[in-house]
């Protein structure tokens, strides 16, 4: 058994050693504040990364539960909440929620970090943890691999926490905003203050400061789901840190990673929106240019069969050819016609075909096509009725 022991530097690291890291992840952060994006794209984003958050942050300390019990418990008002694991996501869901409202100026002292666990475990763990409370005489807490002890329950716990929370507001200040967030997460953890939801605290904090880092103005990142994901290398950086006197190197090289992992993958996800909404406004403006009435017919056909690969990227044909057949209804054969359209948007390489027979949207088409080129190869397509489809 590990025992805990008071920090002597509430933030000690080697700068050098995470330099790298810290680089990469500041500037995944400013290339995602950069891109341009609709409100639309990050709300919908938003709503995934609460998902991902509260998954991973409840399954860490091992809870249980179907996607589908998952999104019961994500509703604001579940109709029911059968498991312990299904309350914990309920409360971090509402958690999280209720962090994204805190305004700047509130200060993260020990009224703010009291609150998050009052949060975080009343309606969950409130039958054995009193929410907000610190631990009392007796009251000591193992946990980890190996297995650590938190800071001896009563004078200990007291004095570890108010030493955390003098450090926030002191030599907390001298280093980066990213640094600080990480660095209050470990230290929570290390001294495991209340009886239950620790862990759940010390992410939940991290990803209010993570917020006031840089991130605020856009979609908050799940971390909980990467630490979820690395969980054995999560609690090895942990524990490692806690090893070496409380220096949090391995630690922040660990998490570092993570942001820049997840603002990379969020940075992706932004850019195929992005990539969706010139697409679309390509396929509008050279299909609006189509003049004569059998073409246009054709057009929007084709308009319509574009806006349904965008929603869902690919389909195999027979199922398109299923979700689009009322555009062929009246007609002598509505399956050559479908395929005549199709033919249509392979030639103009707005699509592509895989050999099992999946229709997949191109979104590199509008970087390609020029309005000459395609008003020159919109001459031949009617006539389009070779095999390229089938």
């Amino acid at each position: 058994m590990i025992k805990y022991k008071l920090p002597d530097n509430w933030i000690k690291y080697n700068p050098q050693d995470i330099h790298l890291n810290l680089v990469e992840a500041e500037s995944a952060i400013r290339a995602f504040k950069a891109i341009p994006y609709q409100r639309s794209w990050v709300e919908d984003l938003q709503n995934m990364e609460l998902k991902r958050e509260v998954a991973g942050t409840s399954r860490i300390e091992g809870a249980d539960f179907t996607d589908r019990e998952l999104d019961e418990a994500l509703k604001e008002t579940p109709e029911k909440l059968f498991t312990r694991s299904q309350r914990q996501a309920h409360a971090a869901v509402q958690t999280y929620r209720w962090i994204a409202q805190i305004p700047d100026d509130r200060p993260v002292d020990g009224e703010l970090i009291r609150e998050i666990h009052r949060h975080i475990v009343t309606g969950a763990d409130d039958d054995h943890c009193e929410p907000g409370v610190l631990r009392k005489a007796d009251q000591n807490v193992n946990f980890g691999q190996p297995r650590h002890r938190g800071a001896e329950g009563g004078q200990e716990c007291l004095v570890s926490f108010q030493g955390f929370i003098d450090a926030l507001k002191r030599e907390y200040l001298n280093h980066l905003p990213i640094i600080r967030a990480l660095a209050a997460h470990y230290h929570l953890a290390a001294m495991h203050s209340f009886l239950d939801g620790n862990g759940r605290t010390a992410r939940a904090l991290e990803a209010l400061m993570l917020q006031r880092a840089g991130l605020r103005d856009t979609c908050f990142i799940s971390m909980s789901n990467y630490y979820y994901d690395e969980k054995i290398d999560y609690l090895k950086a942990l524990s490692e840190s806690r090893s070496v006197d409380h220096d949090i190197t391995p630690f922040l090289n660990f998490a570092l990673k993570g942001i820049t992992l997840q603002v990379n993958r969020l940075l992706g996800e932004i850019r195929v929106n992005v990539q969706k909404a010139l697409f679309r406004n390509t396929m509008y403006h050279l299909f609006g240019r189509l003049e004569t009435p059998r073409k246009r017919v054709i057009a929007e056909r084709q308009l319509k069969i574009l806006k349904l690969l965008l929603e869902t990227d690919k389909q195999e044909i027979r199922i398109l050819f299923r979700n689009v057949v009322n555009l062929y209804q009246g007609l002598k054969n509505p399956l050559k016609a479908f395929v005549r359209d199709l033919n249509g948007l392979y030639i103009l390489k707005a699509v592509n075909v895989t050999d099992n027979g999946l229709i997949i949207i191109r979104l590199e088409w509008p970087t390609e096509i020029t309005e000459n080129d395609f008003l020159e190869q919109s001459k031949k397509l009617p006539q389009a009725k070779t095999g390229k489809i089938f």
